[in-house]
């Protein structure tokens, strides 16, 4: 059975793994780049908290004792369904099984301002850029003579109050405090504001009423202005323009306010749901189709405990792959289908950190809730367990317990690419 995987994240990559080295099959494992990212922790790439290598693994290192997976550096372009084949930007591949994984994007919904003015975080590459923005900003200051305009600078304004907002305002406001006054000392920090808005009611919508006011006071305590019911309308490069007509004026914004789904070319308009995300049954097989299935974050997958479809977070997209990789053994052992698993989420709890020794973790069987310390030692010991690699969590790790001792952490470099002499 030749099966096509396209995307390298933690549903394309779990799938890969489990069909690793199984008799009967041929994968091959498509992504734009070549190592898989480990999105929990981008915000920390973003504020200089780990280097980027730290949370890359390099996808041919996971597979270099495969008999049976390839992978190809390539990006989707089509679905040919009828033709059982996928069109990438270097070749066409035929598939007799097609697994999507391609996950989500950042949703702008629409706003081509937002579009271009924003900084997403969705992948490594847009994390570096948010460190770069940061960093250059703050060289630039000290030769900004104009009080408006420094102000601007130093205000920075965080959009989405879910876990990766209230994540990256807790790092942002931690550098305020214990980086930034030492290595630029001759700017007012106190001046530095962190915004972070969120259209809900509270932050971390998700998870308990526990977490989500816990995690207000945690970020209030560290000097950031969370400002819920809170509507961003537009944003011009300079001032944020709020739906009730307020602005603040800001040279640098974050958007987490929300993602899309991947969908590449070739399917009806008829199978795209809400959050543009790609309608599956409960075997994660595209409706209508018999060889295609969706995982994860674009999986659109109705069930009766989740009616409106499974949270786009990791721990679905893997145990989905699990269920598929189960079903895929049966199917290429021609044995009874009637005995195929259909998918049900085991949700085993939720977190987010806010700073250090600060952080909140939900767990709904048995119903238990931590906050603080303990819940920051547990979100630790989960991030490193998940990370690929001996090496990458040592580092990690040591990342971690040198920044927790030195208040400090020396990864706060700017790459430019200078022009090249020409030679006459």
């Amino acid at each position: 059975m030749k099966v096509v995987i396209v995307g390298g994240g933690f549903g394309g990559l779990r799938l890969a793994r489990q069909l690793n080295n199984k008799a009967g099959f041929e994968v091959i494992l498509i992504d734009k780049f070549n190592y898989h990212q480990f999105q929990p922790l981008f915000y920390q790439v973003a504020t200089a908290g780990l280097d980027a290598s730290n949370i890359s693994f390099p996808l041919r290192k996971v597979f270099q004792k495969s008999k049976n997976v390839r992978i190809r550096l390539a990006e989707l372009k089509k679905v040919v369904a009828a033709e059982n084949k996928v069109i990438t930007d270097t070749e066409e591949i035929p598939y007799d099984v097609l697994v999507l994984a391609t996950g989500a994007d950042t949703n702008f919904f629409g706003n081509k301002n937002l579009e271009q003015h924003a900084f997403p975080m969705k992948s490594t590459v847009e994390a570096l850029q948010i460190r770069h923005r940061l960093l250059q900003l703050f060289e630039d200051a000290h030769a900004i003579q104009n009080k408006e305009e420094l102000q601007r600078l130093m205000n920075i304004v965080v959009v989405g109050g879910g876990p990766t907002g209230v994540e990256v305002s807790g790092a942002l406001a931690e550098m305020k405090k214990y980086v930034l006054p030492k290595d630029y000392p001759e700017l007012d920090f106190s001046q530095m504001n962190i915004y972070l808005l969120e259209g809900a009611g509270k932050t971390l919508v998700a998870m308990s009423e526990k977490s989500s006011t816990q995690s207000q006071q945690y970020l209030s305590k560290l000097g950031v202005t969370v400002m819920t019911n809170t509507l961003v309308k537009d944003y011009d490069g300079k001032e944020v323009l709020l739906q009730d007509g307020n602005t603040i004026p800001a040279a640098t914004v974050i958007w987490a306010a929300g993602i899309k789904g991947n969908i590449p070319a070739g399917f009806d308009q008829s199978l795209i749901a809400r959050g543009n995300r790609i309608k599956t049954d409960r075997y994660c097989r595209v409706q209508g189709y018999n060889n295609i299935y969706a995982l994860g974050d674009l999986a659109y997958m109705e069930t009766p405990k989740y009616p409106n479809s499974h949270p786009q977070v990791a721990p679905v997209a893997i145990q989905q792959a699990d269920m598929l990789a189960s079903n895929l053994v049966l199917i290429e052992k021609k044995s009874d289908l009637s005995r195929q698993y259909e998918f049900e989420y085991n949700d085993k709890g939720s977190m987010a950190t806010v700073g250090r020794n600060l952080a909140v973790v939900d767990v709904p069987k048995p119903k238990l809730h931590f906050g603080g310390f303990i819940a920051w030692l547990i979100w630790m010991g989960l991030h490193l367990m998940l990370i690929l690699g001996v090496k990458n969590r040592f580092f990690v790790f040591s990342n971690w317990l040198y920044n927790y001792f030195t208040y400090d952490q020396n990864l706060r470099l700017i790459f430019k690419e200078f022009n090249k002499p020409v030679n006459k």
